[in-house]
């Protein structure tokens, strides 16, 4: 696809004088920072964990201080787990 970007004029005497170097094209050089730049950003980007909450008033009071694995236990209960 063809686009236009306006790049100031040192920039891009610098680039030419890089492709020129390492015998590429200003247009290599040019794909290749915005595939870094694009991979960057997304390695970069943050999880974020959506909030699911749901209504009630927390844990059973027979599950106060309870071990996960005794919560867990009792979630499953019946369910053949």
């Amino acid at each position: 696809m063809k686009t236009t970007v306006e790049i100031p004029d040192s920039l891009l005497e610098q680039a030419r004088r890089l492709a020129s170097q390492e015998r590429t094209t200003v247009r290599a050089l040019v794909e290749e920072g915005l595939r870094r730049v694009v991979a960057e950003r997304n390695r970069a980007r943050p999880f974020k964990l959506r909030k699911v909450s749901f209504k009630g008033n927390g844990l059973r009071p027979q599950m106060a201080g309870a071990a996960w694995q005794q919560i867990r236990d009792a979630a499953y209960e019946g369910r053949g787990a």
